[in-house]
């Protein structure tokens, strides 16, 4: 079976499973207890925040652990929001945000809160003269996401931050939750405030995410009834998830030149396979993610593009793995001006270090083979 669904999530490294394994059966104590063993868990999860802060070579700023990219989204977005509600209420994004961005922002508007979503060009990407023109004095965040989740593409995000450096009263939110580990990421030198990342994503456990809070910077929490997390997230912490997941983002983080090289190459090969198939659009354009391809095939259903790469030993997915069960027109491809048949009908192929060029002419020639099934289907229609 080929598994290029590394979007959704990733197979964990076996070295991520064993370390989690060895953390479950010796260090069961709950980290805020008095005693010994508690405390020695509590080193634990420690050391792991320690381990992200220099694969990540943050020096002005705490990491803490949330259950996934979706609450770090949420906890940097509406803690920040109602935290500095005195300075103004204007909030700047994009029309192309992973659903944890923008639906906690519709229910930010809820509350009173102004979101202006700059629109993308029919490439996928916004500019920093869009960031800028859409500044007022009420503005308290800007939030983008560094790679779309969907189709890739790269946004503008050291430019962002360094217009922003004009305005330190103004908040820089990045969902970073595509590109750690993928992408190099300088979080001091691009100015950003609070960056989201989640395990899943980079061959760690599911259940943990990362947020990073820059060294000043409060946060109002979302969860009541503990100190734990530097008083930002009550609750007991998931310490063998913790360590695994600290493990797989510094693993993921040493290795990505080589990964990235290595993936760009994969990704520049199923491009050139996928030009010769004229019934496919691709979506989505340079600067672009070396580990996420996006195409449609207006008419066709995507459901059915999957099922039937399904029965050849391959699992792909038509969009976020959050969405993918709504029977809608992606919301990001409507963003980048396509129309309902052409938004109704994306495939998302994504891949991880794993793959081979092998690997990529199996896909490849299953595709192939599909729309010559399709074909008379789509003639039909007609």
């Amino acid at each position: 079976m080929l598994y290029f669904d590394h979007a959704a999530s990733t197979p964990p490294h076996e070295e991520v499973v064993r370390v989690m394994m060895e953390v479950m059966k010796s260090h069961y104590a709950n980290p805020s207890s008095m005693h010994q063993a508690g405390k020695e868990t509590d080193k634990l999860i420690e050391r792991a925040r320690d381990v992200i802060g220099k694969a990540m070579n943050t020096k002005n700023g705490d990491w803490i652990f949330t259950s996934g990219g979706t609450e770090s989204n949420n906890l940097a977005l509406k803690g920040a929001a109602k935290q500095y509600r005195s300075r103004g209420n204007h909030i700047i994004t994009t029309t192309i945000e992973h659903a944890s961005v923008d639906e906690t922002l519709l229910q930010l508007e809820e509350e009173g809160y102004h979101v202006t979503r700059l629109p993308v060009n029919k490439e996928g990407h916004i500019t920093v003269e869009q960031v800028e023109a859409a500044l007022t004095p009420d503005t308290i965040i800007v939030s983008v996401m560094h790679v779309n989740n969907e189709i890739g593409t790269i946004q503008p995000i050291r430019d962002v931050g360094e217009l922003l450096k004009r305005y330190p009263q103004i908040i820089f939110h990045v969902d970073a939750v595509q590109s750690i580990g993928k992408l190099p990421i300088d979080i001091d030198n691009w100015g950003i405030d609070l960056l989201s990342g989640s395990a899943h994503k980079l061959r760690g456990p599911k259940g943990i995410g990362f947020l990073y809070i820059r060294s000043g910077l409060q946060l109002k929490p979302l969860l009541s009834g503990g100190a734990q997390e530097l008083g930002l997230r009550a609750g007991t912490q998931h310490v063998p998830g913790v360590v695994a997941a600290a493990k797989a983002l510094r693993m993921a983080v040493e290795s990505m030149p080589d990964r990235m090289g290595q993936m760009a190459s994969l990704r520049a090969e199923l491009l050139r396979e996928l030009s010769e198939l004229k019934e496919l659009r691709m979506n989505g354009c340079e600067p672009i993610a070396p580990h996420i391809v996006h195409f449609s095939y207006p008419g066709m259903k995507p459901e059915v593009i999957i099922h039937m790469l399904e029965q050849q030993g391959i699992m792909a997915s038509t969009k976020s793995a959050c969405s993918s069960k709504e029977d809608k027109p992606s919301r990001v491809l409507l963003a980048l001006g396509a129309n309902a048949q052409h938004a109704s009908s994306g495939v998302r192929i994504s891949f991880g270090d794993e793959h081979k060029l092998s690997d990529i002419k199996q896909l490849a020639e299953a595709l192939r083979h599909i729309i010559v099934q399709l074909k008379p289907l789509e003639r039909s229609k007609l």
